[in-house]
């Protein structure tokens, strides 16, 4: 086949491809020329544009699939010039011109992120233009693997921090039952500043928290995880009750970015001898009980969330009535979707009505949390925007 029957095969070829949008930075007349006719010779679908300058390509380079960069140009020279280039190029493949007496250059240029060098008067327009696709599809692929590099390490990220707050419960009564629950409502399933955690000190006393740190982020979750490690380390040291949520406010206004972040909390001490539980709520939700066949929210006091203004939070004491019996403690993400009546929120009154249906009645406690998450949903109208935290701890069956 000759070379004329070659290119007009290659031609015919490219009649279907998308067009190329070319930048050229070339200061040079006579060289800008002479690829503008290679591309034409080529028949190939492109759109050129010429620039004369390292400045003048910055202000054209986003609107580029493929630079061809001349490494000489007036103001900037050789691999440096690249560099300046690759620094805004951004999505846009990148090949660099190259004489034939420095064609070293170009493998120094692929080395510093190019995706291709071509040697001036060695290629035709059938190479050309192949070599300018190819680029195109090199750089396509290296940015999705890139993504994908992202995202494995934003999954990487959400498991350490989800160790961090979504601890095991550290006990060993089995007079009570705890079930736990989590779901993010962030893109790509990354956890934001909810967090809980339950630990036993002695034969028969439970303390339990459940927190959100306002806002969704990485912050976020990496805050939730220092308090919630702060609470139990107090825990365990045996700190009173009644400081813990003090000290706790102390770490979050020391360890948080900003003064705008705060928390809620809701945290309760359960004496399994006595039958008791002591609750406290810093802005929180108040916990749920479930017994007798209904389910109550616990009247408690309310004191203001933590970061605001340092203040005492006040306790409530709550008596179980007899041994069968479960207490739901959450976040706000669950009640915070609609009803679908009028647009009004589902809210702790909407959240016991669902734990009356006799669905949820006939559920055993294990798939209760999901239950209740899949109902806000449709509810909602779709899945509940915020992150959901739950810790249902029974005793007896608790239903």
């Amino acid at each position: 086949m000759t070379d004329r029957s070659l290119v007009s095969t290659y031609a015919l070829s490219q009649q279907h491809l998308e067009r190329l949008r070319i930048l050229l930075v070339e200061d040079d007349e006579g060289d800008a020329f002479l690829v503008r006719e290679l591309l034409t010779e080529a028949e190939a679908p492109f759109e050129l544009t010429v620039a004369s300058s390292l400045r003048e390509a910055r202000e054209l380079v986003a609107h580029a699939e493929c630079v061809l960069l001349d490494l000489g140009l007036p103001d900037a020279e050789g691999i440096d010039g690249l560099r300046k280039l690759l620094a805004v190029a951004g999505s846009a493949a990148v090949c660099v011109l190259t004489g034939r007496s420095d064609e070293h250059l170009g493998v120094q240029a692929v080395a510093e992120g190019a995706q291709d060098y071509l040697v001036k008067g060695q290629v035709d327009g059938v190479w050309l233009v192949r070599a300018l696709r190819y680029a195109v599809e090199r750089k396509r692929a290296d940015e999705a693997a890139r993504r994908l590099r992202e995202v494995e390490l934003r999954q990487e990220e959400s498991a350490r921090l989800e160790r961090g707050l979504l601890p095991k419960p550290l006990m060993q009564t089995t007079e009570v039952m705890v079930e736990t629950f989590y779901r993010s409502g962030r893109a790509a399933g990354l956890l934001g500043g909810d967090f809980f955690d339950v630990v036993q000190i002695g034969d028969d006393k439970l303390h339990v928290i459940v927190g959100d740190v306002c806002g969704h982020g990485v912050d976020e979750a990496a805050l939730g995880v220092e308090l919630r490690v702060a609470w139990r380390a107090l825990v365990l040291a045996g700190v009173p009750e009644e400081q813990v949520l003090a000290s706790l406010e102390q770490v979050l206004m020391t360890e948080r970015r900003a003064r705008e972040v705060f928390a809620t909390v809701a945290s309760a001490t359960i004496d399994l001898a006595g039958n008791r539980a002591t609750v406290r709520l810093a802005g929180h939700p108040p916990p749920v009980v479930l017994a007798g066949g209904r389910a109550t929210p616990v009247r408690a006091r309310t004191g203001i969330v933590l970061g605001v203004r340092p203040t005492p939070t006040p306790a409530t004491e709550l008596e179980f009535t007899g041994d069968d019996w479960s207490l739901l403690m959450y976040t706000d993400g669950l009640i915070e979707g609609h009803t679908g009546a009028g647009g009004e929120r589902l809210d702790v009154d909407g959240l016991c009505k669902l734990l009356d249906e006799p669905a949820a009645r006939e559920l055993p406690l294990t798939s209760l949390p999901a239950w209740l998450v899949s109902r806000a949903d449709q509810d909602n109208g779709g899945p509940l925007t915020d992150d959901v935290a739950m810790l249902l701890i029974s005793r007896g069956g608790g239903r």
